[in-house]
């Protein structure tokens, strides 16, 4: 059993939660905002302490780089441990410009297959996507990321979802009212889309469950 702090009791929590609504850990910069630090600096030494603690995993280089472990119990779910390192590998295709009316992953949409280890993600994912744009920016989405998708044709408050708008596909945050569907930026230099679904020509391709990025 891990002995943790009350406040990396706290944190842990929070990654829990974040991971739960949206798909995603969340970054320095939120967990010191909903805590009250003065600096992303401080959360980060308590995640720091965390993975010393081996409640989490720490990814380099990938956004939002936050894993629950498995010793955690009361918050991790079981995994399979396998012998071979090799054998967690995810393979998955790399989704480009889609045509419109198209499926997403037609044959014709791959521009590339990528080998990843399922570890960086909140639940497995079944194709990558490119980024185009900044309208996520402020929830650490930025143009050129590749965005890790699940597929789901349904969606909670909250989630970060991929969305099918006519012949646009787009990456935004879902918001559903008794009348009206709303996919929302997180960058104020873009404004909401409204979606009417009794009119408009709208379906969900999927749910974000992580992000990959190039430092090159």
């Amino acid at each position: 059993m891990i002995k943790l702090t009350a406040r990396q009791e706290q944190i842990l929590g929070l990654i829990k939660d974040a991971i739960d609504n949206t798909g995603f850990p969340p970054t320095r910069a939120e967990i010191a905002k909903e805590l009250g630090f003065r600096s992303a600096n401080a959360a980060e030494e308590h995640l720091q302490a965390l993975a010393r603690k081996g409640a989490i995993e720490i990814s380099p280089g990938t956004s939002r780089g936050i894993r629950l472990l498995k010793n955690d119990t009361e918050r991790a779910p079981r995994q399979l441990v396998l012998p071979h390192p090799a054998l967690l590998q995810l393979s998955l295709p790399l989704i480009g410009r889609v045509a419109a009316g198209s499926p997403i992953l037609a044959q014709e949409h791959v521009e590339a297959t990528y080998q990843v280890d399922p570890a960086l993600f909140s639940a497995k994912p079944d194709y990558l996507l490119k980024v185009r744009g900044m309208s996520m920016r402020d929830a650490g989405i930025f143009d050129g990321d590749l965005i890790a998708v699940k597929k789901s044709d349904s969606a909670r408050n909250g989630q970060i979802v991929v969305a099918r708008l006519g012949d646009d596909v787009t990456v935004k945050r879902y918001r559903k009212t008794d009348t009206m569907i709303e996919l929302l930026p997180e960058n104020p230099d873009f404004q909401p889309i409204r979606v009417d679904p009794e009119r408009d020509e709208f379906s969900l391709e999927g749910l974000a469950v992580g992000l990959l990025r190039s430092w090159n």
